[in-house]
């Protein structure tokens, strides 16, 4: 028998558990006095700090189904109920393994000429005085983004650069230390922010549900320090912290900033709202107890969306406005509010997705080139993510501007995105 059941039939047995309707009851707090969590034993679920934290079955939970097992009758008789579930299995629905496994065998081909379309866009910058050969800014985001992809180092990804060029996706193949320089350059950024959105745009259509939260990548390099009250040395590894917002049907990332380290998960919130809903329909975002504000119920409601965030233990809804509309929509209806706010978990996916396929750490050694890496990672994620719709969700290629299956394949129209000779083959 497990210490939480044998809390549960200790709090049966020596505390009143009050009954308010057929799914709801009041079991009191062993730990503070005149305090009590509300338990729904049918869905199940508990507002105790244990299950919100783990989503186990709690002592609560243990108490509540032991008193509806043993129901003592007004004649003194005991009723025994035997039928009772305490977790049910869940189920899913499994994909369909001949689209999963095209998508996945074809993805590498997919990648290179989608790279491709969404490169062909950056406007070359004005170069004065400048000695050597230039290359063209679609060819070095391209090289550096691919580079990221390929998980390869600078120098034993130039092989893989000369083929690119072979295939007509770049014009030149620039030097492994060229495509450093484009990691580490400040230029980068607002265009690899860019190629975020333009890769989730052609998924519009199947996103309205978004949820949002911060993850960290870890680096290659340590700062150290000195401890000014012990004067002991100490150290720890460098590490970007992204914020990121994503669709919760596919998990592609439809905006993303990085910050410094300490910056605040709240304040984040209504950026990535309003950039998202100038290409998207945001019906919901769903976040954590981080997101929780006024400010930021009002942002999502100012782009036509609901803001579904876990609150507090401490809160009121004392503050007025949407805050409190939603607070009392959480208290008095909690299984159908969380059935909006669990879709908060799909980051969670997204996050392990980008990590597991890109790595969770970081091969630049430069603050820069850090958050530069770490935005190329989600323009690869996005434009995998693309892929797999094309075959899964049925996305028609011909309507993102794809030849049928029979005819030289294109690639991709993003918004915005052409070249002067024409969709590469």
């Amino acid at each position: 028998m497990s210490t939480r059941k044998e809390r549960g039939l200790a709090i049966a047995a020596a505390c009143k558990i009050e009954k308010q309707s057929r799914n709801r009851y009041l079991v009191p707090s062993q730990s503070k006095a005149g305090s009590r969590y509300v338990v729904e034993p049918t869905y199940p679920c508990c507002d105790c700090p244990d299950f919100q934290e783990h989503g186990d079955t709690c002592k609560h939970l243990f108490a509540v189904f032991h008193l509806i097992e043993t129901e003592k009758n007004a004649d003194g008789s005991v009723t025994e109920t035997q039928t009772l579930t305490v977790i049910k299995k869940k189920t899913y629905q499994q994909p369909d393994w001949t689209k999963y496994n095209l998508s996945q065998t074809t993805e590498k081909k997919w990648f290179l000429s989608l790279l491709a379309d969404l490169c062909s866009a950056i406007p070359e910058p004005e170069r004065k005085n400048q000695r050597g050969r230039p290359i063209l800014a679609r060819d070095a985001v391209y090289a550096a983004v691919y580079k990221v992809y390929s998980g390869f180092s600078a120098r034993r990804f130039t092989t893989d650069l000369e083929a690119a060029k072979d295939a007509g996706h770049i014009s030149q193949a620039p030097h492994f230390n060229s495509v450093l320089n484009v990691l580490d350059s400040e230029e980068a950024t607002p265009i690899l922010t860019d190629l975020i959105t333009k890769s989730a745009s052609p998924l519009r259509a199947v996103e309205t549900e978004f949820a949002v939260d911060s993850t960290g990548f870890s680096g290659s390099r340590y700062i150290q320090w000195i401890d000014k009250k012990y004067g002991q040395p100490k150290k720890e590894v460098a590490w970007t912290k992204a914020h990121v917002i994503c669709g919760t049907r596919t998990n592609v990332i439809t905006n993303a900033s990085i910050l410094a380290e300490k910056a605040a998960d709240a304040p984040q919130l209504p950026g990535l709202v309003k950039k998202t809903a100038e290409t998207f329909t945001v019906k919901e975002v769903t976040g954590d107890k981080a997101y929780t504000s006024q400010a930021n119920f009002n942002a999502v409601d100012s782009v036509g969306g609901t803001l579904y965030a876990a609150f507090k233990a401490t809160a009121t809804g004392s503050i007025g406005g949407l805050f409190e509309k939603m607070f009392h929509l959480f208290s008095i209806d909690k299984e159908a509010y969380q059935q909006h706010y669990h879709r908060r978990s799909m980051i969670e996916s997204t996050f392990s997705m980008v990590k597991r396929k890109f790595g969770d750490s970081l091969r630049a050694k430069t603050d820069l080139a850090m958050k530069n890496e770490t935005l190329a990672k989600f323009v690869c994620h996005n434009i995998c993510c693309v892929v797999a719709a094309i075959y899964e969700r049925g996305i028609d290629p011909t309507f993102l501007g794809l030849a049928k299956d029979d005819e030289p394949r294109t690639i991709i129209r993003f918004p915005g995105c052409t070249t002067d000779d024409g969709p590469a083959q």
